[in-house]
């Protein structure tokens, strides 16, 4: 008890030294959340509707290949994301409380793995995050007009913008932990649209209108080795998250075995959606399945399924498309903080609300001309989850856990750790030129304010 009583009093000297802390970890990386807060927070970052691409994944790879990838990738990154708990728990017990993923990097690596390594490939990819996030959402609206205006004259990046006034508003929120109940809800819309896309896959399936089902892998030999680790890559991204330490500096300390549960929140609401879409979809739809399994809903020549069913799927969908939009700017957030903020100030004085109200403004709107401009970037992200995704989520967790503890190089945790971070690696460049050979094909389709 005296133990524990010692540790946590470390944790809580840590963050309550305002003077030790920049403005961005003292006013946006708040540490004053619950173990079901961190689940929240830990759901929404990893289930998005980026699930709605699983199916077509499985089409890449075939039943066998494609539910087994889905369970190992389900497997790895649950033990990627307690190994980045239990190294960051470790350094909070030796009374050095790290907040940020560049801060692990740098103190576990050196500083310039955190300053020109971890740092930018983390903001690259949440930043893409929130664009990708802003497209779905516009696209999302999209969908729920056309049934009513099937020809109607408002063009995508009209809907984009429209969806970004929400993002604007809610960007605001001072702090990470803010964003507790939002994420709840997030965490129940997310189940509410994976069980109607399940629903609706089945229904389709089995209706007399249901569409052939081939579950044979097209193309040519070389067509489909590609086109198997671009599956990989999509579904290594979809289980991808990039932000598991700011999430973790959100916990109250001390923070011992409290990560643990809310991942287990968070992986219990992931097998029960990530599952159920990918093989309900496969199922329904074999390899005709497209690239987000809405498009397969909306058919070739009308809706498979009643207007209102797609409203509804299509609404819960747009929703937590904004939890996440604003949940992956939190490191864009604490950056402008630490560089535009006084942490010797009032979090809500005028001198620190003037300029959080302006970047993280500009942020968004700067987030919402991209998506407006550049609506095939689902093939971008696509080689942003190769370079980035991976090698934060999959390799960084088992580098840092080999370095901190240094497992004896006889031991199975040594060797799996090496071995996970070497097969990731090979992932990365065979997921990367999969996604450039992607773009190149693609590229003749890509036109400036595209309305797709």
């Amino acid at each position: 008890m005296a133990m524990d009583i010692s540790t946590a009093d470390k944790e809580r000297s840590i963050i309550d030294s305002p003077e030790e802390l920049d403005a961005g970890a003292l006013f946006v990386l708040q540490s004053r959340g619950s173990w079901m807060h961190c689940g929240y927070h830990l759901t929404t970052s990893i289930v998005g509707p980026v699930i709605f691409s699983l199916p077509f994944a499985l089409a890449l790879l075939g039943w066998a290949p494609g539910v087994v990838c889905v369970a190992l990738a389900a497997l790895v990154t649950f033990y990627a994301y307690n190994l980045l708990s239990v190294v960051l728990e470790h350094h909070a017990q030796q009374g050095k409380r790290l907040l940020r993923f560049r801060d692990m990097a740098r103190h576990i690596l050196g500083p310039g793995w955190g300053k020109f390594f971890v740092g930018p490939l983390q903001f690259a990819i949440c930043y893409g995050a929130v664009i990708a996030c802003t497209l779905l959402g516009g696209q999302s609206l999209k969908f729920i007009y056309l049934p009513y205006q099937p020809n109607g004259r408002m063009q995508l990046y009209q809907f984009i913008i429209i969806f970004s006034t929400m993002p604007l508003i809610l960007a605001q929120m001072p702090s990470f932990h803010s964003l507790r109940h939002v994420n709840l809800v997030s965490l129940v819309l997310c189940l509410a649209y994976s069980t109607c896309v399940t629903a609706g896959s089945i229904y389709i399936g089995k209706s007399k209108d249901a569409p052939v089902k081939d579950y044979s892998i097209d193309g040519s030999q070389l067509n489909r080795v590609f086109g198997a680790f671009n599956g990989i890559s999509i579904i290594s991204t979809t289980f991808g998250s990039g932000i598991i330490p700011e999430i973790q500096a959100t916990i109250a300390p001390p923070v011992k075995g409290k990560m643990f549960k809310g991942l287990c929140i968070c992986y219990g609401v992931i097998i029960s959606t990530f599952f159920s879409v990918a093989i309900s979809g496969y199922w329904a739809f074999g390899n005709q399945s497209k690239g987000t399994i809405l498009s397969n809903f909306m058919g070739d020549e009308k809706p498979l399924l009643p207007n209102w069913f797609l409203l509804m799927t299509n609404i819960f969908t747009l929703m937590q498309s904004m939890a996440i939009t604003v949940i992956y700017l939190q490191p864009t957030n604490e950056v402008f903080e630490k560089w535009f903020a006084n942490p010797k100030m009032d979090q809500f004085s005028v001198r620190n609300i003037l300029p959080r109200l302006i970047f993280r403004s500009l942020s968004v709107i700067t987030a919402t001309t991209f998506a407006a401009m550049l609506p095939f970037f689902g093939d971008i992200m696509a080689l942003f989850g190769a370079f980035g995704c991976i090698p934060l989520d999959f390799i960084l967790p088992m580098v840092f856990y080999n370095v901190t503890f240094k497992p004896s190089k006889h031991s199975i945790v040594f060797w799996g750790n090496t071995l996970i971070a070497v097969v990731s690696s090979g992932l990365v460049a065979v997921g990367a030129v999969a996604s450039v050979r992607q773009i190149i094909i693609d590229a003749k389709t890509y036109s400036l304010f595209a309305n797709v």
